[in-house]
């Protein structure tokens, strides 16, 4: 049987520590930050990211889980973490992305949707 290796284990962990490094560029302003993993696959490289962003930053990091049905995407999405714990922080969503990246983009628009729900809350009524 043959093994087609696309990276070595060096080689992913330094795509990894790279990726890494772009979060905390991006945020460098920010004190926590949500690394969201979309279950399963996006969620294990989710933990990687995390754990290599606090050794090379300061960074506080909360990790995500994120359970989206991709059978039927029209389902409710399901997070570990409650929004009001990630209302107003920086969050990267991961997922593995192996085909068209359809269940990537219901993710995205389950933190938009939350974070305009969550505006509306504190709007004052007029």
């Amino acid at each position: 049987m043959s093994q087609n290796i696309i990276l070595t284990h060096q080689e992913i962990e330094h795509k990894i520590k790279r990726i890494a490094y772009q979060i905390y560029e991006t945020f460098v302003d920010e004190d926590t930050i949500v690394i969201a993993g979309i279950v399963a696959n996006g969620y294990a490289l989710a933990q990687k990211i995390a754990v290599t962003l606090e050794q090379i930053s300061t960074l506080k990091v909360l990790l995500c889980e994120v359970h989206i049905d991709k059978q039927n995407q029209n389902a409710a999405i399901a997070t570990s973490l409650n929004p009001s714990q990630y209302e107003n922080k920086g969050l990267v969503l991961v997922d593995d992305v192996l085909n068209s990246g359809t269940t990537l983009v219901y993710g995205v628009k389950h933190f938009l949707d939350e974070e305009i729900q969550n505006r509306g809350a504190r709007r004052p009524k007029s």
